[in-house]
């Protein structure tokens, strides 16, 4: 399969297509960070019919699964998102078409660590490749309240 994921200020899927506003963004916050992850998978014509699982995960810079706090008194957690997917074959459609399948995903006010680098990673059917992930990073910290800045 082929995945393109796209990070965006908000993302949706309307009849099927993939709408992105503000999209492409690499470097975000450093204040809670609102965002839309795209997801676009090429599903080839042998696994169409089929049902497929699909993960993403946001992941910190040692590659884990980035802890967000829970609730008080609960446990860690970490932002994932789990589907399972099918994609058919249209009547007509010419044998061996790639067929598509979208997915949207969108957080507001993601608590993330300041000048840091962040991956979503996308698996199906529990593999990965390489080109299935998009990186981003949080600006620094704010100088604090009174603090004077030079630039």
């Amino acid at each position: 399969m082929k995945a393109t994921l796209i990070l965006a200020d908000y993302t949706r899927v309307s009849e099927g297509k993939l709408d992105v506003l503000g999209g492409g963004w690499t470097v975000a916050g450093p204040d809670e960070v609102t965002m839309g992850l795209g997801v676009l998978v090429e599903v080839p014509w042998d696994q169409t019919n089929r049902s497929h699982q699909m993960v993403v995960k946001l992941l910190g810079e040692d590659g884990q699964i980035y802890p967000l706090p829970g609730p008080e008194g609960e446990p860690m957690r970490g932002i994932e998102a789990r589907t399972d997917f099918e994609v058919g074959r249209p009547p007509g459609i010419v044998a061996g078409t790639a067929q598509p399948f979208a997915l949207a995903l969108n957080l507001a006010q993601v608590p993330l660590a300041p000048g840091r680098r962040y991956e979503w990673r996308l698996e199906i059917d529990g593999e990965t490749q390489d080109d299935w992930r998009v990186t981003f990073q949080t600006r620094g910290a704010r100088p604090a309240a009174g603090t004077a800045t030079s630039w």
